[in-house]
């Protein structure tokens, strides 16, 4: 995904997969993906993946035909494929049988380098528990760059895709520093301005002076993590805010008007982004812009 040119990380996108269930959420993900292939020149693929229903099933196996759901399907991919293509650029329909989480994935595996753009409903916790999310196991499924689009994203307009300000919610791991190489490329990409934020859950961050400890600590990182050359146009700012992360990452992005959430996805943090329900999926949810994710 990433190549070194004069110590630049460069996005380098051969296509963008956009996941459909042909849902409004979706719809709106789907004008993302498409701005964002034309944006980087990379070809759009618009999938959905299914399993056919038993009736289906029969239909096929027994009588050897193409099942209605299937005709049905394919119809539907079809239009939404022609409804974002461009004069510029064609979207190509794929209809996929099996399971999203493996067939979204290896589509995306085998025309790397890819993004994945996504939308999700925000079902409530306890759904979630039960039956579990299509886009949150797309997100655990895959190392691609992902970029979820939730219910409370307001509908694209040619104004809102530009990223004018990009918060990029990270701690002090290694993954933080492979993350900001994107941050970096979308800043400059965009002509975006950075917020760097870390969110301390610790209590004990009520004493002033060890709080300032920790933020001379932080920004002392952040300078490591942000390229000189890239800091006269991303102007970076840094942030440190105690409490709970998914509180005071939402609370950043409306005080500040932030047009794209950054995270870095490891199997565990301070910021609780270890792939489960309760951890990074609801701040996807909840945010009130696009959420990209980066996973090592």
């Amino acid at each position: 995904m990433m190549s070194e040119i004069d110590d630049r990380a460069v996005l380098n996108l051969n296509s963008v997969v956009y996941a459909t269930d042909f849902s409004s959420c979706s719809q709106n993900a789907g004008f993302y993906a498409a701005r964002m292939a034309a944006f980087f020149s990379a070809k759009l693929l618009v999938a959905h993946a299914f399993t056919l229903s038993q009736a289906a099933l029969e239909v096929e196996i027994g009588n050897r035909k193409v099942s209605q759901q299937r005709v049905d399907l394919n119809s539907l991919v079809s239009k939404e494929a022609h409804l974002l293509g461009t004069d510029s650029s064609k979207a190509i329909p794929l209809l996929l049988e099996g399971n999203p989480k493996y067939a979204i994935t290896q589509l995306a595996d085998s025309n790397e380098p890819s993004m994945i753009v996504l939308g999700t409903h925000g079902r409530t916790r306890l759904e979630r528990g039960i039956i579990g999310s299509v886009a949150e196991k797309i997100l655990r499924s895959t190392g691609w760059p992902a970029l979820t689009v939730g219910p409370h994203v307001p509908a694209l307009t040619s104004k809102n895709f530009l990223f004018k300000k990009i918060l990029f919610a990270t701690d002090f791991t290694s993954e933080a520093a492979i993350a900001a190489a994107f941050v970096v490329n979308f800043a400059e990409a965009f002509g975006s301005g950075i917020d760097v934020l870390n969110v301390v859950e610790d209590d004990a961050m009520d004493d002033p002076a060890l709080l300032a400890d920790v933020r001379s600590r932080y920004f002392s990182v952040v300078d490591g993590l942000v390229p000189h050359h890239a800091r006269a146009f991303c102007d970076p700012k840094t942030f440190v805010a105690i409490g709970d992360a998914h509180d005071r990452i939402i609370e950043h992005i409306r005080d500040k008007s932030i047009d794209l959430l950054v995270l870095s996805i490891r199997n565990a943090s301070h910021l609780r982004m270890e792939m489960r329900t309760s951890g990074v999926f609801q701040i996807i949810v909840d945010a009130e812009c696009p959420v990209l994710t980066i996973r090592r």
